[in-house]
């Protein structure tokens, strides 16, 4: 019996390659803004440096508060629970920006808001240095907003620029991520010193956000160039996709429900909160933990940094292995051991061990945000759908991991100690470990 034929998509005028089709919603771009992204394909360097230099700047305005959390809070008099909102505030507004980013991009071109977002976080940057302590909380705020304007959309334009190359282009912007946060909280004490206080190191983060959002000016307008008077860059696309979607779900994939009736879409969602909650607690409370065993600052911010560099090596090999793999089930389970290794040595001897700790909690923390990150890609079937399952993902994830500093501040204050806190995070280990064994299942989320 011969296989049934779907439609192929349309080519171009050229006839040579299919359209290219927005990967944040189910659109096909007008002719021009299509030749313009064909003309940023063809320079493939400008892209290749504005993905790199947005990806040095999705953690850096993050991972540099925490070696100075102590002496943010003894500035303004803030207990652990309200410190810990200095990391939580940019978490929470991460989650509830993250649902806009489909539609600005549906309004104005992935292009142009991932320049707005850049723009976003380097005014935010700013803000939080001012001297009223609202402004701390204000600047977070909007910290949070660019990061997850950054964080929905690339998956999707990675997925809708490099189809055939998606894991080895997430591997370069999640190395470039953590590459980012390492320079951040290793430069955050020397930079203190350098600019005579906490407020010029911070500052000082709003540099590569300009730079970066210099490097994304000239693509977001030559992809602009194509709209005229405000007219929508794209308009509605009915692909082989949809017209399979209109015939009806098939077992176990998800087709032709809504990704919150997916229980794949929500193993994907949830694996990747509850890896965002390891990783920003540590970011939040990791140099404390070892500065109260005894370490000073400024060893404890240099072993943070050290266990932030080594995320590089797991988050560019997990997700080229897990491209390589029908399942992923192995790496999730692998990855969330590392992890529980690492916490279980802080619980037990913190800062003797300091860097055995720090390498297992590193690697363990890169390969599981670059494994969450590749199967928003792996678990679907088109861009259109990587695009909504990473904003689901980064919506709900990120809210759920702006819990996990505060629940672990307040523990902490409540107990005077950080063994039941250590203790709740090696429970989200195992956690994460089950719900990696369904996230990474050969299975395909379809719309």
């Amino acid at each position: 019996m011969s296989r049934p034929q779907l439609p192929e998509p349309p080519l171009t005028r050229t006839g040579a390659e299919p359209p290219l089709v927005d990967a944040e919603t189910d659109l096909r771009p007008t002719p021009e803004v299509a030749a313009a992204r064909r003309r940023l394909r063809s320079h493939p360097a400008l892209l290749l440096l504005g993905i790199v230099l947005a990806s040095v700047n999705m953690r850096a305005a993050l991972a540099g508060v925490s070696p100075l959390l102590g002496e943010i809070s003894d500035h303004y008099g803030l207990s652990a629970t309200t410190g810990s909102l200095v990391t939580t505030i940019p978490l929470v507004f991460m989650g509830l920006a993250s649902p806009l980013a489909p539609r600005l991009a549906r309004r104005w071109g992935t292009e142009a808001v991932l320049l707005a977002a850049l723009v976003l976080l380097c005014g935010g940057v700013l803000l939080r240095v001012a001297p009223p302590l609202v402004a701390l909380f204000a600047g977070g705020a909007l910290v949070g907003s660019g990061i997850a304007l950054l964080n929905v959309l690339m998956p999707g334009l990675i997925k809708r620029d490099f189809p055939h190359r998606a894991a080895g282009m997430t591997a370069l912007y999640t190395t470039a991520m953590i590459g980012g946060a390492t320079l951040s909280a290793a430069a955050a004490v020397p930079l203190e010193n350098a600019l005579g206080g906490w407020r010029g190191s911070l500052a000082s983060w709003s540099l590569p956000a300009a730079v970066a959002a210099a490097a994304w000016l000239p693509q977001a307008l030559l992809a602009r160039r194509g709209t005229r008077h405000g007219q929508a860059a794209a308009v509605p696309v009915r692909t082989a996709t949809a017209n399979a979607t209109a015939a009806g779900p098939k077992s176990g994939s998800g087709r032709g429900r809504g990704l919150a009736r997916s229980p794949l879409a929500w193993q994907v969602t949830l694996f990747m909160g509850l890896q965002s909650l390891i990783a920003y607690v540590t970011i939040a409370w990791m140099p404390t933990i070892l500065t109260d065993d005894g370490m000073s600052k400024g060893a404890a911010g240099l072993v943070f940094a050290f266990s932030t560099l080594v995320q590089m090596a797991g988050s560019f090999l997990v997700p080229l292995l897990a491209g390589r793999m029908r399942s992923q089930r192995l790496l999730a389970v692998a990855v969330a051991a590392l992890m529980a290794s690492g916490i279980a040595g802080l619980l037990v001897a913190p800062a003797g061990g300091a860097w055995l700790w720090a390498a297992l909690i590193g690697v363990g923390q890169g390969g599981s945000v670059g494994l969450a990150l590749t199967m928003m890609v792996l678990r679907t079937s088109d861009a259109h759908t990587s695009a909504r399952l990473s904003g689901m993902a980064q919506t709900w994830g990120y809210l759920l991991a702006a819990a996990g500093p505060l629940v672990l501040g307040a523990v902490h204050q409540a107990t005077g100690g950080w063994a039941l806190p250590i203790g709740l995070m090696l429970a989200v280990c195992a956690a994460l470990a089950l719900l990696g064994l369904g996230a990474g299942r050969d299975r395909v989320i379809r719309p």
